[in-house]
């Protein structure tokens, strides 16, 4: 392993790094004030062009600019204004802590930064988090394709998962494949002690200094080398997370294998492996949640296959297929990702695209689901759950919470039969909306609809029957009652009434827009 562009830990000198950071302004919010929101949108483009000059001479956040220039944008700074930005820490520390190189010490020598460090915010079921992170630097910075050992930074998956993650506390958590720790650090809130896995080395020392960089001390995260679940054999968590490398690589000579993507493993084989086997680290009532794609091949709907993996698990499960792409949509995507570009080399472009193509049609892949899966190891008894559905709208993060209140009404559905049901009061959710669509001229709507504004989003087509009893769902009247006088107003027998709304009241119970008043 090359260690001479990995960060170090240092207690002393990281109290510098996180006093300066901190006098820097360099925040998510700092970093956005100062390039603006023209060049802030350019950049997420990966177009550093706006954001350099917003971070040129005469800014009025010096120090910040410089950090901005050194640690996103890949841009040589003069020592004597990384000086003013590392004003405790000094470029030497700053070196010694292995983010900078320096080619002199004269104040015009240029500094240049080794790693990527930048602010990262976001919001989970737990709340608020603020946290300096440190990746490799990317291509924008470097100019250069990706090394396959490179260490990625926060990416919209790592943010989804974040904030999809059930934030119950446990007493040991488990972030498998941990890359630069980010799961582990947002695990590290709800949990005792939290263990980190990567089979990447590199990867575990970026982990290491985030975490230390964070206050998080060996005491509470434990990282350790190893593939997927053999680090922890025999072991036992309350909650696994994972973001695996779970993308679909043709196994071939000559295509390089990403350590943070690519599981060596052929087809979707990394995350079939997962979900069949991370019920045997999972203690009961545990839940593990991961991030994953899998292939959809010819004569099946992708349910179908996943659907075998979940029967095999013996957990609980839920699976929501978020996005589908086609086997040419994929390949571009991911020979981007690697560097790759049809304009950079053309005759390299088109090998791999072809090495894609060519390795699905061997398997007859006709698309690839992208995914998040929830499982869930029962406390006693067989699985109970056992959902797949597909949601490819927006969706109003975080999704913890969301899930966690899923999974509790869905276990107290499971006991209650319709005669327990029936004698419930329940309370509509305030984030249900009814919406009505009427005909021009027409007294009575031709459809309603009760949609939920948080959660996944769903939207319940809804018959008068329902519509009204929803409607009353303040918690004063139990089910029965309701359905008594919306029979009585439509005379018609209670068995009818009750026979249509309550699957529908049911499911809506477990979607969590109707809750129990218990």
């Amino acid at each position: 392993m090359s260690t001479h562009d990995l960060p170090r830990t240092d207690p002393h000198r990281l109290d510098h790094l996180r006093g300066d950071l901190d006098a820097a302004g360099y925040t998510v919010d700092g970093v956005e004030e100062l390039l603006g929101p023209v060049a802030s949108a350019a950049l997420h483009r990966e177009e550093p062009v706006p954001a350099l000059r917003a971070t040129g001479p005469g800014s009025s956040a010096p120090e910040r600019a410089s950090l901005v220039r050194l640690f996103v944008l890949g841009t040589h700074v003069a020592r004597a204004d990384a000086e003013r930005a590392f004003a405790r820490l000094g470029v030497d520390g700053a070196v010694a802590l292995g983010l900078v190189a320096a080619a002199g010490w004269g104040a015009g020598d240029p500094v240049r930064a080794v790693v990527d460090l930048r602010p990262y915010r976001a919001e989970d079921a737990a709340g608020t988090v603020d946290w300096w992170l440190a990746s490799d630097l990317g291509e924008l910075a470097t100019g250069r394709a990706l090394r396959t050992d490179h260490v990625l930074g926060v990416g919209g998956a790592s943010t989804t998962l974040a904030q999809v993650t059930v934030r119950d506390p446990v007493g040991r958590a488990l972030d498998l494949g941990t890359g630069c720790g980010i799961q582990a650090l947002h695990a590290s809130r709800h949990a005792d002690a939290v263990v980190g896995t990567d089979i990447s080395t590199r990867a575990l020392a970026f982990a290491r200094f985030n975490a230390a960089l964070a206050g998080l001390g060996a005491d509470r995260l434990e990282l350790r080398s190893g593939s997927m679940l053999e680090p922890v054999t025999g072991e036992r968590f309350g909650l696994v997370v994972s973001n695996p490398p779970f993308v679909i690589t043709p196994r071939v000579a000559g295509m390089p294998a990403y350590e943070y993507r690519d599981g060596g493993r052929a087809g979707d084989a990394v995350v079939r492996d997962l979900i069949t086997g991370v019920g045997q680290v999972l203690e009961p009532g545990g839940v593990a949640q991961l991030l994953g794609n899998w292939e959809v091949r010819g004569g099946q709907d992708w349910d179908e296959r996943v659907g075998r993996w979940l029967d095999e698990s013996g957990l609980d499960g839920w699976v929501v297929q978020r996005e589908l792409q086609d086997p040419a949509e994929y390949a571009e995507t991911w020979i981007r990702d690697g560097g790759s570009t049809p304009e950079r080399d053309p005759e390299d472009w088109r090998a791999r695209y072809g090495a894609w193509l060519d390795d699905f049609a061997a398997r007859d892949v006709t698309a690839i689901g992208f995914g998040i899966v929830t499982l869930r190891r029962p406390v006693s008894g067989r699985p109970t759950l056992r959902r797949l559905e597909e949601r490819t709208g927006a969706v109003q993060q975080p999704l913890g919470a969301h899930v966690a209140a899923a999974l509790a009404a869905h276990d107290w559905l499971a006991c209650t039969d319709d005669a327990a049901l029936a004698s419930t009061r329940l309370t509509v959710a305030a984030d249900v909306t009814e919406e009505r669509y009427l005909t021009p001229g027409s007294p009575d709507p031709d459809v309603v609809l009760l949609r939920q504004g948080g959660g996944l989003g769903r939207a319940v087509r809804a018959g008068t029957a329902l519509a009204g009893l929803v409607g009353a769902c303040d918690g004063e009247l139990t089910v029965a009652q309701l359905v008594g006088g919306i029979a009585a107003l439509f005379e018609v027998p209670a068995a009818d009434v009750a026979a249509e709304v309550l699957p529908a009241v049911r499911g809506m119970v477990a979607d969590g827009m109707l809750t129990p008043q218990t």
